[in-house]
This record gives C-alpha cells, sequence and structure tokens, in this order.
C-alpha cells in the first residue's frame, strides 16, 4: 500500500544500457558511466560507478539530514555529522534473484553518545530512503561521537 504525498520536489534521471551503461539527471549534473564490478561477473571498468554507489551517496546524504533535522527538534544540537553507508547487494539467503543490504554509521559532534542514539534513532524514524526500505531490506544503524 502506498501513501501519497504532497510532492515538495520532484528530480528526473535516465539510464540506457543498463548496469553497464549510463545514467543521467535531467540537469547533466549527475551523468556517469556505469559497470558491473567484477566481483559479480562483470567488466569492473575503470572510473565507473554502480548503481549501489549511487544509492549509499544518497541514503547518507538524506539520513544525515533527517539526523540534523531531529536534533533540532529534540533540542540536542549536533556540532558535526558525516553519514558512512555501506550498500551491499547478493542473492537472499535461501532465496533466487537479489535483494540489498545497507549499514549506516553515523559520527555526530557537540552531543553525547546517548544523545546521539537519540537522535540517531529518531533520524531513522524521519529519513525518507529509511521509511521507503523499511521491512523491505536489512538496514543497521550505529552511531558513535567524535
Amino acid at each position: 500500500m502506498t501513501t501519497a504525498i504532497n510532492p515538495l520536489f520532484t528530480t528526473h534521471a535516465s539510464s540506457s544500457g543498463g548496469r553497464n551503461g549510463n545514467v543521467s539527471s535531467a540537469d547533466n549534473i549527475i551523468n556517469v558511466n556505469l559497470s558491473v564490478p567484477k566481483a559479480m561477473g562483470g567488466p569492473g571498468k575503470e572510473g565507473c560507478t554502480t548503481p549501489e554507489d549511487l544509492f549509499a551517496a544518497g541514503y547518507a546524504a538524506c539520513f544525515g539530514g533527517a539526523c540534523e533535522y531531529m536534533s533540532k527538534q529534540l533540542k540536542m544540537p549536533i556540532s558535526s555529522i558525516k553519514i558512512d553507508a555501506s550498500v551491499s547487494i547478493g542473492q537472499p539467503v535461501g532465496g533466487v534473484g537479489f535483494g540489498l543490504a545497507v549499514k549506516l554509521h553515523a559520527t555526530m559532534g557537540g552531543v553525547t553518545q546517548e544523545q546521539a542514539e537519540q537522535i540517531l534513532k529518531a533520524g531513522h524514524q524521519l529519513c525518507p530512503y529509511s521509511i521507503a526500505v523499511r521491512g523491505n531490506i536489512p538496514v543497521e544503524v550505529s552511531v558513535s561521537v567524535a
């Protein structure tokens, strides 16, 4: 079941050639060549990226923004935040096809470990990427303070 939204922003991208092709945004700010990694049986062409790289980058940025927003809402302002996102693709255990798994690690400054954990949890509840994948792919979140 999908919940309707009132769009605040809409973006567009196009892909040609699948996982060994090219992807670009409508404004051409993003325009990258793709290559299936050697670990997946592909050519692993140098200077190319993967859909998983792009997903990890988007999730990291969105999750960081959600944590920043929630730190203000919780009146626990952070002085800095860095999100490291790992996205894995592989075959589901005991299944067929392919699936994704995500690990997000936040490093926050200006708060205690306990506050950072509260902010992380609240950010994970708010982040549109987290909401979109919840119940569909495993997402591990962790946090440390700088």
